[in-house]
């Protein structure tokens, strides 16, 4: 931003305290905020564009001596709770007008002290799409659920990402008080009124709760509140966003409790919107929603899936292996690893797996390798079973990989479909980088785990989510894994489970070669069930497109 217009105001207003001074001996000294400073800036206004370039956007700054939080009311319906008294807003209502703000510093015990200042900016900004898929139209309303059938229906990640990268809910894995809220939206001329019902109780960040974890908690969200739609202000992609900001008057939000009304729209259609906010708080994080108009937390057909499918941008197909020569798998793309220790000679694979890996437990037949895990006694081991790699043969950095497998079954069985950089051998694990494209645990049936190793968040701290599949070791099933240098998306039958943002400090920009194999038992497969005698993992074919 530059070329401000700036104008900066000193106000000295009484303290509101709310109660009697001597009953605030538990605050200590209670000293009203003083010296409330506010100072506008409208974004590039100059000598020729007084009122701004129509975005309607201005930062506003706030100070006072003893404040600990500064709330903004703009003048526009709009709220905002900060506590650096640093916030940007953007005014919509088009053409040349005048707001009044109002700025409440707070202090101990209650003490407040508010100033006015006069705003006069100009919006040019408009978004009828997004009005429309919002209400359905002028005179029309829609009610908006949470998309809880969807994964990643609430996500957190941090400020700097696109994606939820810390953490993204499973279908219907969180309070049932969450689900309970639905919103209703309306449009009037080009007004658009928001009622949220949440039956008196709402989900909250533990930020925001008394007992500092995530809960249920009591809150008033009663009486017609009004949205207003403004340019975004975040340094998202414009692949990733539709560049409208979706603001709620009168501190509304969408049914997950983080003290923000201001919400970035990423995606929205005629039935599903997800949408993006920052929470109000000292060191914020970006929050993630998905909202469906199907009470039953689905999206479109009622799949659930349609809001994740993948869209992939590679499509030239550079690699295939069909499968279609029975016999043992081609040596000249295969190698086999013997043992049951890495090259380090730890045993157990560093995972305290139990079986001894052969050459004898893999073959291809009718146009499938099939990978067997035994039991059996081998060189001293109970179980038998292949670890197969491409190593030195094909590796390949950046696209779309898409393996169809069906699992083996059976408590123990550790089945993996992976990838490690071709610099293993010299630089070692994990700072070769890990892209696990499927894991599977018999003794959770049916749960796809998707993962990522590197430095700093390896083993038991990789990043890691989950998916399920019905039926996975009963049918084939695509496991997709699509790799960029900004991103790396998991997905299963095209829906996407996993998004990681990718960046030039990860291991992930470099070639990859690619690794199957059926462990047993180990620190991911677990106890292996005692009448379990063998099972199989088949892959039917390995595509990767570029």
């Amino acid at each position: 931003m530059k070329n401000f217009r700036h104008l900066l105001l000193s106000f000295f207003a009484l303290a509101m305290i709310a109660s009697c001074q001597d009953d605030d001996s538990q605050f200590g000294s209670v000293e009203a905020p003083s010296n409330l400073q506010v100072e506008y800036s409208i974004v590039n206004a100059d000598a020729e564009n007084e009122f701004g370039d129509g975005s309607g956007q201005v930062m506003f700054t706030a100070s006072a001596d003893n404040a600990s939080n500064f709330k903004f009311v703009f003048g526009d319906n709009v709220v905002a709770n900060v506590t650096d008294g640093n916030t940007m807003h953007s005014y919509t209502r088009t053409g040349i007008n005048t707001y009044t703000a109002t700025v409440i510093a707070s202090g101990k015990g209650g003490t407040t002290t508010s100033a006015n200042i006069d705003v006069t900016v100009l919006s040019t900004f408009d978004d009828p799409q997004t009005k429309e898929f919002l209400a359905g139209g002028e005179g029309e309303s829609k009610t908006w659920y949470i998309a809880k059938e969807v994964s990643g229906h609430l996500g957190v990640g941090p400020t700097d990402s696109a994606n939820p990268d810390f953490f993204a809910a499973s279908a219907n894995g969180l309070e049932e008080c969450f689900y309970d809220d639905n919103f209703t939206i309306s449009q009037t001329d080009e007004d658009l009124s928001f009622i949220h019902e949440n039956q008196g109780v709402s989900f909250a960040n533990a930020a925001f709760s008394p007992s500092g974890e995530d809960q249920c908690i009591d809150i008033d969200v009663t009486g017609t509140k009004v949205i207003t739609l403004s340019p975004s202000t975040s340094n998202l992609p414009s692949d990733l966003t539709t560049g409208t900001r979706l603001n709620v008057s009168d501190e509304g939000f969408f049914g997950y409790f983080i003290n923000s009304s201001s919400f970035e729209v990423l995606e929205i259609t005629e039935d599903y919107m997800h949408l993006r906010a920052l929470s109000g708080q000292a060191d914020p994080l970006a929050w993630y929603f998905k909202l469906t108009t199907n009470p039953d937390g689905t999206v479109g057909d009622g799949s659930g899936d349609s809001a994740n499918t993948l869209e992939t941008e590679f499509n030239d197909l550079v690699f295939e292996e069909e499968f279609d020569v029975d016999g043992s798998p081609d040596p000249s793309l295969w190698n086999f690893e013997i043992g049951n220790g890495d090259d380090q000679g730890i045993p157990g694979w560093g995972n305290e797996e139990l079986q001894y890996y052969t050459e004898d437990n893999a073959i291809v037949e009718d146009g499938v390798l099939k990978i067997t895990a035994k039991r059996e006694p081998t060189n001293g081991f109970d179980f038998s079973s292949t670890r197969m790699t491409t190593l030195d043969n094909f590796s390949y950095k950046y696209g779309r990989i898409e393996v169809r497998a069906k699992l083996p079954e059976g408590g123990g069985t550790w089945p993996a479909i992976w990838m490690l950089g071709d610099n293993f051998p010299e630089v070692g694990w994990p700072e070769t980088g890990e892209i696990d494209i499927m894991e599977h645990a018999g003794n959770q049936q049916d749960v796809i785990h998707g993962s990522l190793h590197l430095p700093g968040n390896f083993a038991g701290n990789a990043i890691s989510e989950t998916t399920t599949v019905e039926g996975a070791s009963q049918e084939f099933n695509n496991y997709t894994v699509e790799w960029s240098p900004e991103r790396i998306l998991f997905a299963v039958n095209d829906v996407v489970y996993h998004e990681y943002q990718n960046t030039s400090e990860t291991p992930f920009n470099a070639s990859f070669f690619i690794i199957l194999n059926v462990a047993m038992g180990g620190t991911f497969g677990g106890d292996v069930d005692p009448d379990f005698t063998e099972s199989t993992m088949e892959v039917d074919y390995i595509r990767v497109y570029q």
